[in-house]
């Protein structure tokens, strides 16, 4: 039986991946993000289901879960949307950009589970089980200068996660939560930083093999392909020039 999947920020970066990978193993894919333009592409170029909706609106949370209520259920929801602004230290920080991420990393997932889970449920009964996964950040475990704002989102959401899970403990629904390291995209440093290529280059330069969005789509979707009673609570992945948060690499990788 096909299982059908919603996948937010399906417009670029690891959201897109995500998309396009489950699509090729065989899930009927939904993708979710405000720019119907670029959904509209992966739609003609992939099969994926293009639905633009903005998390941030009520009210396009809940289209979207009766457009899906309609059509024909879902299986998994696989929230990637969310974002960074801004890399100010706290006393700087611009109080709008902090709301913001606030909006789009945890508000905006816990719009998804009130309106989504009963349609999870129906497929849980169905199918024997069905999946929210959720893709914060190791920006979520360890703080950082300058990282204040994105910080709190992102910790934030994970203790949203936290706390679904046990709230859902005795029911066949796996929460699974993907926690990545640095990884090089088209648009999320360059969104953070205001849209200054040059420093946003800078952040990854001399750096050997960041992770991309392909990496995190694949570990991604082993959660998901993985047996209905196996859940992952937490995977944290890193490029091996990255062993912490604070410690990274530049110049070739080499033994000593």
């Amino acid at each position: 039986m096909t299982r059908r999947a919603v996948v937010t920020g399906a417009s670029s970066g690891i959201g897109e991946a995500t998309a396009r990978l489950l699509r090729s193993r065989g899930w009927e894919v939904v993708g979710v993000a405000r720019r119907a333009d670029r959904l509209a592409a992966l739609e003609a170029e992939t099969g994926v289901v293009a639905h633009a909706a903005d998390l941030t609106d009520a009210a396009d949370v809940d289209g979207l879960s009766t457009w899906l209520r309609e059509t024909g259920g879902l299986d998994a929801l696989v929230h990637v949307a969310g974002g960074a602004r801004g890399s100010d230290r706290v006393e700087d920080g611009d109080p709008e950009d902090w709301r913001w991420m606030f909006e789009a990393n945890v508000l905006s997932g816990q719009r998804l589970v009130a309106s989504l889970l009963p349609l999870l449920r129906s497929a849980a009964d169905a199918g024997g089980h069905a999946d929210l996964l959720f893709v914060t950040s190791t920006a979520a475990q360890t703080a950082y200068p300058g990282g204040g704002g994105y910080n709190a989102a992102k910790a934030g959401e994970a203790m949203l996660v936290h706390a679904l899970r046990q709230e859902l403990n005795g029911e066949p629904l796996r929460v699974i939560e993907i926690a990545p390291g640095m990884v090089r995209t088209e648009e999320f440093s360059l969104n953070r930083l205001g849209g200054d290529q040059n420093a946003a280059d800078k952040l990854y330069e001399g750096v050997e093999a960041p992770l991309l969005a392909d990496d995190v789509a694949d570990v991604i979707a082993y959660a998901l392909d993985a047996p209905g009673h196996v859940n992952l609570d937490l995977v944290t992945l890193r490029p091996v020039a990255q062993s912490a948060q604070h410690l990274l690499a530049r110049g070739p990788l080499t033994t000593r």
